[in-house]
């Protein structure tokens, strides 16, 4: 174990999370390592500092007074009949475009962002201690037979440390109640989250880049699989991880 994987372990370590193999495997290394054992002491320190003072802080009745007396108080109106001829118009319309399907069209793009956004939540949840990886290596042939037999479909596992991104290992996450393949990668100090679904569609989609909660998201399909790579880093680096996943993942097959 190297210095960069025993201080991704270290808060994991701290909390009591890690399994006795990889616990012993950051005891060791840290027990060897200066600087990492100066980074745990630092860490436990500031979990005791932490523990001991009071953060909590319970705001007065009287600031929910004040702020309640502010807020503008609502006018209850009773409808014009412009209005509910307009609330018929709209539910005709509503009823002709569904007719020709172009509310299913709009119903699949909610549906997209409403994934979308459990996406970065999820995302959101691995930067908490201990819930970043159930599988720390940076070896893919370790990372990839971890996810078999808990998925139906493992996910693709590539090595793209030398284009820039680290692998750092791979973990079960649920996106959409059910469970999914994350694999996570490192880019400096930012963590690039893989989330790979099965779908039944085989057709390429090309990527596409939204950013969500201040987070960039890149999404695709490929090979009867839906990809979504969520990071904080830049969208060109975001789509230089994208492209250079996308072409080792192509290489590997042609291979």
């Amino acid at each position: 174990m190297n210095c960069d994987e025993a201080k991704m372990l270290l808060h994991a370590l701290l909390d009591n999370e890690l399994d006795a193999g990889h616990a012993r495997e950051a005891e060791a290394h840290i027990a060897s390592c200066p600087a990492c054992a100066a980074e745990l002491a630092s860490q436990r320190e500031m979990q005791r500092v932490l523990a001991d003072t009071n953060l909590r802080y319970t705001a007065p009745t009287s600031l929910r007074i004040r702020i309640e007396a502010s807020l503008p108080q609502p006018q209850r109106q009773q409808p014009s009949r412009r209005s509910v001829l307009r609330g018929f118009a709209m539910g005709s319309a509503v009823s002709a475009l569904a007719a020709s399907g172009v509310v299913a069209v709009v119903l699949r793009q909610d549906d997209q962002q409403r994934i979308l956004s459990e996406v970065v939540s999820a995302h959101l949840r691995s930067l908490q201690a201990g819930h970043l990886i159930d599988v720390v290596s940076t070896d893919q042939h370790t990372v990839k037979p971890w996810f078999n037999g808990k998925l139906d479909v493992a996910p693709p596992v590539i090595d793209l440390t030398a284009q820039g991104f680290t692998l750092v290992g791979g973990r079960l996450d649920y996106i959409d109640a059910r469970a999914i393949g994350a694999v996570v990668y490192k880019r400096r100090q930012h963590v690039v989250n893989l989330f790979v679904a099965q779908t039944s569609s085989t057709e390429h989609r090309p990527p596409k880049t939204q950013t969500m909660q201040g987070f960039n998201c890149r999404r695709w399909g490929e090979r009867g699989l839906n990809f979504w790579a969520v990071s904080d880093i830049g969208a060109d680096e975001l789509a230089e991880f994208v492209d250079k996943f996308e072409a080792a993942m192509k290489a590997n097959v042609e291979g």
